[in-house]
């Protein structure tokens, strides 16, 4: 081990480095708590891939190398990440056209809070997602956001 002689101008310095060094240290901290775990099959099995910190996928075709669009079936996230899948690519909603015809709407019996549900879903922290069959989004995910909670 070297022994270093500080001056005190140089300790100053050696403090405010380890001020900085732990400052990244907590930052890494956070937004390592912040992830989604996505996988092929219900019950967290098949193909997955991880995603680390805020993310925005306007498509899933081409994620950690693979076509994802429509394969997503279960889900983990972490303690500081909250997920929104949509229906469709760009974040899009998956019937905001009819929400345009509210003649057509009405005739249907469809309300613009069915189709908001049926367009995305907004899952919180340390959800579990055994299978999108539960929430009637079998095979639909075509984008996604995560967004890191303070």
């Amino acid at each position: 081990m070297k022994k270093i002689n500080f001056t005190h101008q140089g300790f100053k310095g050696f403090l405010i480095l380890i001020l900085f060094l732990a400052g990244g240290t907590t930052v890494f901290a956070k937004t390592s708590d912040c992830w989604a775990d996505f996988f092929e099959d219900a019950q967290f099995k098949g193909k997955h891939f991880r995603l680390q910190g805020s993310t925005k996928l306007r498509s899933l075709h081409k994620v950690k190398g693979e076509n994802w669009d429509k394969r997503i079936e279960s889900i983990l996230l972490g303690p500081k990440a909250a997920l929104t899948v949509f229906e469709n690519k760009n974040f899009k909603l998956t019937l905001t056209e009819m929400a345009n015809h509210p003649v057509l709407m009405k005739s249907l019996g469809i309300t613009k809070q069915d189709i908001l549900e049926e367009s995305e879903i907004i899952f919180r922290p340390n959800s579990k997602i055994h299978s999108f069959g539960e929430y009637n989004f079998y095979h639909k995910i075509r984008s996604l956001k995560i967004d890191c909670i303070k």
